[in-house]
């Protein structure tokens, strides 16, 4: 019987025979989808009178909400921080690669670059809708370059810069303009970086403490002026001390405002985080623990010298260096390899991993109303995937966008 078409002449989609990730736990349940939305049967059988008019079996696999990865500095040859003839164009070829890995939103990041190169890339990146031909835009990831000079990593140190002044005039002369930002990593230790957090929080824009020398106290001002995420735990900040954890502190902090979740990025690659580590930051603050790639403009190529913003960069089996030095320079990691590796070492549970790449990225962002979750008129952005966490297929809005 097709469905009732006094509400929507959409067609309704079943998906049956599967495992569903709901309320943070897999249950054997039908997911139904309507005009790129998921539906509550029970309103579509009692209130509407409607059935299916499409059945998929999904053959006892699971389905999840679709990744999102919000630290990706390019792939398959792209460079985000790079002006090129084609900067659009570029983000469209890494968008459709990712659906591969599951990924069905990103926020393209841009590491330190000098202020001619932000001015030119911006305005050319945009927030935008996913689908078959690629993942979603949530904003750009601006990583840098108010950074520390220390832990600056593998960003280049001549094109750094500090708060003058705070607030927003730094922000407008370095960057040209916020449109379409969603997130800010920066040092809080900064001279006038509070003015600059409070301004960018206010605005909607995630702010991140990251690359950087902060002790704890600094660490919590910080949140408390609006911050709410760490860029990569444990890599680019002081090492934890008993008597100044540092960054790191903030997963058991006290000082942390009412209602407010502190979210910290892990780089799962086996490379940039030992495994004990990341069992020490999962089970010291389960439900802040965010998985991203930091995936560089080498993910997906062959071992070489490939580029990374202003510097060079050589790819050496799993592993990516700032060229001629030992200093890790981002990840070849694919977010699918990321969960996997995580489930693997953590020994969390298939729903923690599969949480820590959809629902904590959607809720440190402030799209869990929409996206990272599959709660009856959410976005209908889905993966499908077996029991080794391999991703058989990738649905945003419905529409299936790839299949293995």
């Amino acid at each position: 019987m097709p469905s009732n078409k006094s509400v929507s002449d959409a067609p309704i989609t079943q998906f049956v025979n599967c495992r569903i990730l709901k309320d943070h736990r897999l249950q054997w349940e039908d997911l139904w989808v309507r005009e790129g939305k998921i539906l509550n049967p029970e309103r579509l059988f009692f209130d509407e009178e409607g059935f299916a008019d499409h059945k998929v079996d999904c053959e006892n696999k699971i389905i999840a909400p679709g990744f999102i990865d919000v630290q990706i500095n390019g792939g398959y040859g792209i460079d985000f921080s790079q002006a090129s003839s084609d900067i659009r164009g570029g983000v469209a070829v890494v968008a459709k690669k990712i659906l591969e890995h599951g990924v069905t939103s990103f926020c393209p990041t841009l590491v330190t670059s000098p202020p001619d190169i932000y001015h030119k890339v911006l305005p050319e990146l945009r927030v935008q809708d996913g689908g078959p031909e690629g993942a979603g835009v949530l904003g750009i990831h601006l990583e840098g370059p108010f950074i520390s000079e220390e832990k600056r990593g593998a960003h280049p140190p001549k094109f750094l810069r500090t708060f003058k002044a705070g607030g927003v005039a730094d922000l407008m002369e370095t960057y040209g303009h916020l449109d379409n930002v969603a997130m800010v990593t920066l040092a809080p230790e900064l001279a006038n970086s509070a003015a600059a957090i409070r301004e960018l929080s206010g605005r909607g824009i995630a702010v991140s403490l990251g690359h950087s020398m902060a002790d704890l106290s600094q660490a919590e001002e910080a949140v408390q002026n609006g911050a709410t995420f760490i860029t990569h735990l444990f890599n680019a900040m002081l090492p934890f001390h008993h008597r100044d954890p540092g960054i790191v502190g903030l997963l058991t902090s006290d000082r942390i405002p009412s209602g407010r979740n502190v979210y910290y990025g892990m780089i799962a690659d086996g490379i940039h985080t030992h495994p004990a580590a990341l069992r020490i930051a999962h089970r010291a603050h389960p439900a802040g623990l965010v998985l991203v790639t930091d995936a560089v403009t080498a993910m997906g190529l062959p071992p070489g010298r490939h580029s990374l913003g202003q510097q060079q960069i050589d790819i050496q089996g799993l592993h990516a260096y700032v060229a001629g030095t030992t200093t890790l320079s981002g990840s070849i990691a694919t977010m699918d390899m990321c969960v996997r590796h995580f489930r693997e070492v953590s020994g969390c549970t298939v729903e923690a991993a599969l949480e820590a790449a959809s629902l904590h990225p959607a809720q440190m962002l402030g799209v869990s109303h929409r996206k990272g979750t599959l709660e009856y008129g959410t976005d209908a952005d889905f993966i499908v995937l077996d029991d080794t966490l391999t991703v058989r297929e990738t649905y945003i809005a419905g529409q299936q966008v790839w299949r293995k």
